[in-house]
Protein backbone atom coordinates (compact mmCIF):
# COMPACT_ATOMS: atom_id res chain seq x y z
CA UNK A 1 0.00 0.00 0.00
CA UNK A 2 1.50 3.49 -0.60
CA UNK A 3 1.79 5.73 1.45
CA UNK A 4 -1.31 8.03 0.78
CA UNK A 5 -3.61 4.71 0.73
CA UNK A 6 -1.97 3.56 4.33
CA UNK A 7 -3.57 6.82 5.61
CA UNK A 8 -6.91 6.83 3.63
CA UNK A 9 -6.79 2.84 4.94
CA UNK A 10 -6.29 3.71 9.00
CA UNK A 11 -8.16 6.95 8.94
CA UNK A 12 -11.43 4.15 7.62
CA UNK A 13 -10.72 2.64 10.38
CA UNK A 14 -10.58 4.99 13.06
CA UNK A 15 -13.89 6.41 11.39
CA UNK A 16 -15.37 2.84 11.89
CA UNK A 17 -14.31 2.43 15.07
CA UNK A 18 -15.63 5.89 16.08
CA UNK A 19 -18.85 4.12 15.36
CA UNK A 20 -19.81 5.59 11.80
CA UNK A 21 -22.14 4.15 9.76
CA UNK A 22 -20.88 1.42 7.00
CA UNK A 23 -22.68 2.76 4.16
CA UNK A 24 -20.49 6.24 4.65
CA UNK A 25 -17.36 4.65 5.13
CA UNK A 26 -18.37 2.08 1.63
CA UNK A 27 -17.09 4.81 -0.89
CA UNK A 28 -13.71 5.25 1.33
CA UNK A 29 -13.04 1.85 1.07
CA UNK A 30 -14.11 1.04 -1.91
CA UNK A 31 -11.29 3.71 -3.86
CA UNK A 32 -8.72 2.20 -0.88
CA UNK A 33 -9.12 -1.36 -2.77
CA UNK A 34 -8.86 0.24 -6.19
CA UNK A 35 -5.48 2.27 -5.47
CA UNK A 36 -4.29 -0.89 -3.61
CA UNK A 37 -5.99 -3.84 -5.16
CA UNK A 38 -3.53 -6.53 -3.44
CA UNK A 39 -4.47 -4.90 0.22
CA UNK A 40 -6.20 -7.96 1.68
CA UNK A 41 -7.09 -6.14 4.83
CA UNK A 42 -8.79 -3.27 2.81
CA UNK A 43 -10.81 -5.97 1.20
CA UNK A 44 -11.58 -7.48 4.05
CA UNK A 45 -12.59 -4.34 5.61
CA UNK A 46 -14.38 -3.85 2.48
CA UNK A 47 -16.57 -7.46 2.76
CA UNK A 48 -17.47 -6.74 6.11
CA UNK A 49 -18.98 -3.21 5.33
CA UNK A 50 -20.75 -4.75 2.60
CA UNK A 51 -22.11 -7.43 4.95
CA UNK A 52 -23.55 -4.72 7.73
CA UNK A 53 -25.24 -2.49 4.60
CA UNK A 54 -27.07 -6.64 3.51
CA UNK A 55 -25.00 -6.28 0.36
CA UNK A 56 -24.49 -10.16 0.54
CA UNK A 57 -23.35 -10.55 -3.38
CA UNK A 58 -20.74 -7.31 -3.34
CA UNK A 59 -19.70 -8.63 0.46
CA UNK A 60 -18.92 -12.04 -1.42
CA UNK A 61 -16.63 -10.90 -4.44
CA UNK A 62 -14.95 -8.76 -2.07
CA UNK A 63 -14.37 -11.46 0.60
CA UNK A 64 -13.25 -13.88 -2.49
CA UNK A 65 -10.41 -11.32 -3.47
CA UNK A 66 -9.12 -10.74 0.04
CA UNK A 67 -9.12 -14.67 0.79
CA UNK A 68 -7.20 -15.10 -2.32
CA UNK A 69 -5.10 -12.60 -1.52
CA UNK A 70 -4.53 -14.01 2.21
CA UNK A 71 -5.61 -17.24 2.85
CA UNK A 72 -4.38 -17.72 6.35
CA UNK A 73 -6.56 -14.66 7.62
CA UNK A 74 -9.54 -16.25 9.19
CA UNK A 75 -11.51 -13.02 9.17
CA UNK A 76 -11.96 -12.87 5.09
CA UNK A 77 -13.11 -16.54 5.61
CA UNK A 78 -15.64 -15.60 8.54
CA UNK A 79 -16.91 -12.43 5.86
CA UNK A 80 -17.14 -14.53 2.79
CA UNK A 81 -18.98 -17.70 4.78
CA UNK A 82 -21.85 -14.88 5.71
CA UNK A 83 -22.51 -13.76 2.36
CA UNK A 84 -22.73 -17.50 1.46
CA UNK A 85 -25.06 -18.46 4.07
CA UNK A 86 -27.25 -14.42 2.85
CA UNK A 87 -27.04 -15.64 -0.70
CA UNK A 88 -27.46 -19.60 0.40
CA UNK A 89 -24.45 -20.98 -1.34
CA UNK A 90 -23.04 -23.84 -1.17
CA UNK A 91 -19.30 -25.11 0.55
CA UNK A 92 -20.40 -23.31 4.18
CA UNK A 93 -19.25 -26.21 5.94
CA UNK A 94 -16.18 -26.03 4.03
CA UNK A 95 -15.21 -22.92 5.03
CA UNK A 96 -15.98 -23.16 8.45
CA UNK A 97 -14.50 -25.98 8.94
CA UNK A 98 -10.86 -24.06 7.44
CA UNK A 99 -11.72 -21.78 9.22
CA UNK A 100 -11.79 -23.62 12.78
CA UNK A 101 -8.35 -24.92 11.17
CA UNK A 102 -6.78 -21.33 10.86
CA UNK A 103 -7.74 -20.17 14.33
CA UNK A 104 -6.47 -23.31 15.86
CA UNK A 105 -2.95 -22.68 14.29
CA UNK A 106 -3.01 -19.28 15.25
CA UNK A 107 -5.00 -18.85 17.97
CA UNK A 108 -4.23 -15.30 18.14
CA UNK A 109 -6.86 -14.41 15.79
CA UNK A 110 -9.57 -16.19 18.12
CA UNK A 111 -10.10 -12.51 19.72
CA UNK A 112 -10.26 -10.58 16.37
CA UNK A 113 -12.46 -12.65 15.16
CA UNK A 114 -14.83 -13.13 18.25
CA UNK A 115 -14.70 -9.13 18.47
CA UNK A 116 -15.84 -8.65 14.81
CA UNK A 117 -18.79 -10.91 15.42
CA UNK A 118 -19.61 -8.77 18.54
CA UNK A 119 -19.35 -5.86 16.42
CA UNK A 120 -21.27 -7.44 14.17
CA UNK A 121 -24.16 -7.94 16.39
CA UNK A 122 -24.11 -4.23 17.91
CA UNK A 123 -24.35 -2.43 14.40
CA UNK A 124 -27.03 -5.09 12.69
CA UNK A 125 -29.31 -6.31 15.40
CA UNK A 126 -31.01 -9.44 14.37
CA UNK A 127 -28.47 -11.13 11.93
CA UNK A 128 -29.17 -14.64 12.23
CA UNK A 129 -25.95 -16.08 10.71
CA UNK A 130 -24.31 -13.82 12.77
CA UNK A 131 -25.18 -15.78 15.94
CA UNK A 132 -24.93 -19.23 13.75
CA UNK A 133 -21.46 -18.19 13.05
CA UNK A 134 -20.16 -17.75 16.11
CA UNK A 135 -22.21 -20.98 17.25
CA UNK A 136 -20.13 -23.14 14.93
CA UNK A 137 -17.04 -21.27 15.53
CA UNK A 138 -16.71 -21.30 19.46
CA UNK A 139 -19.87 -23.35 20.92
CA UNK A 140 -19.73 -26.62 19.07
CA UNK A 141 -16.39 -29.43 19.84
Amino acid sequence: MSTAIEELFQEGIRRYEAGEAAKTLIPSFEAICKGSPKAAAAWTCLSWLYLLEGQAEKALKAAQTAVKLDPVDAQPRVNLTLAMLELKKTGVRQQVETIKQILARDPEQIEGVKSNLAEGGKRRPAWPHLSKMHQWLFEEN
